[in-house]
């Protein structure tokens, strides 16, 4: 088993919520909240900061923390256990672009209605 800590924003904007679409290679496809894995030294916030940035292009701030999910996939022949800390930010305008090296291909603000149906995956809808 393989233990993975990941960090992520729920960017907020005009009461709107901001998602990702990624497809990889038509195997991982969806609308995605912005998180990242957390690298040698960073603080959790940092980490969430620097995703949603790198992600998003979006410079968000954050508010607060507000908790944590967690969930496991496969990989060849092990299972990966992924926790994920989770941010309320705050951006100061509908601006984004996503990161197409990571296979981000369309970005947006949604209603929390529209968000939560979008979400691929449950984990993101807590």
């Amino acid at each position: 088993m393989i233990e993975a800590i990941s960090c992520g924003g729920v960017v907020i904007f005009r009461g709107k919520i901001l998602l990702l679409y990624k497809n990889y290679k038509n195997k991982y496809e969806g609308w995605v909240l912005p998180k990242g894995t957390v690298e040698h030294g960073e603080e959790f916030k940092e980490t969430a900061a620097r995703e949603v940035l790198e992600e998003t292009g979006v410079n968000a701030s954050i508010i607060k923390y507000i908790g944590k999910s967690q969930y496991s996939f496969n990989i060849s022949e092990d299972t990966v256990e992924k926790e994920v800390h989770w941010y309320l930010m705050m951006s100061d305008s509908y601006y984004s672009k996503p990161q197409r090296e990571e296979y981000f291909t369309d970005s947006g603000y949604y209603k929390f209605h529209e968000a939560f149906h979008l979400l691929k995956f449950s984990n993101e809808k807590q």
